[in-house]
């Protein structure tokens, strides 16, 4: 039986092709944040200025279009959880790269179930960037137990399950009346271990 991957939309090579993806792709963010996930791929091909096929061509499934619009800001988590300023231990490191996936993982409607289905199903299209993300995520939380900072028995898989549930607070909040840096902090406060204890 052949493995099917999922498609992973690229930018072409040739000029005009590129011109079509980035504006594509430029009108997918907006109408993903002003809709939702659910924003009408019509809609957003004739915002960018092209046919609905140009559109399919370069994005064959809603679930690549999806990918590609949030691609940069999981690809800026790994690299966060890669790079803690210097200043920053363990804890911080973590905290604040916490605060920042919470706020990816709502970037719009619908994004936090897609991204949590795509953590666990190999065959959509954000599953690689999602691994990669939460392996940077498990390495942060790793650090931070070692350091006797956080409780050792969090496991990543426990973390991601909080911060799933924290951008959906963000995600699902009235505007003026977002409770997730709160829903955070609680989190927080049952997570963090008083300096010195092991």
């Amino acid at each position: 039986m052949s493995e099917t991957r999922p498609y992973i939309a690229q930018r072409p090579k040739r000029a005009d092709g590129q011109r079509n993806y980035d504006a594509i792709l430029a009108a997918a963010r907006r109408a993903f944040e002003a809709d939702g996930s659910d924003a009408s791929l019509e809609d957003i091909a004739g915002q960018a200025g092209v046919a609905i096929g140009t559109l399919y061509r370069h994005f064959p499934t809603r679930a690549a279009l999806v990918e590609a619009a949030t691609r940069d800001g999981l690809a800026e988590l790994v690299a966060r959880a890669e790079r803690p300023a210097a200043a920053e231990d363990a804890l911080e490191a973590l905290t604040d790269w916490m605060g920042q996936a919470v706020r990816h993982f709502s970037t719009f409607r619908g994004l936090v179930g897609i991204l949590t289905r795509s953590m666990y199903d190999e065959g959509t299209p954000s599953h690689a960037m999602c691994t990669a993300m939460h392996r940077s995520g498990a390495a942060l939380l790793d650090a931070a137990q070692r350091a006797g900072r956080v409780r050792a028995d969090l496991t990543p898989d426990e973390l991601f399950d909080l911060l799933s549930g924290a951008a959906w607070v963000r995600e699902n909040a009235v505007p003026g009346h977002d409770g997730s840096p709160r829903f955070l902090r609680l989190v927080l406060e049952g997570l963090v271990l008083p300096d010195g204890t092991r």
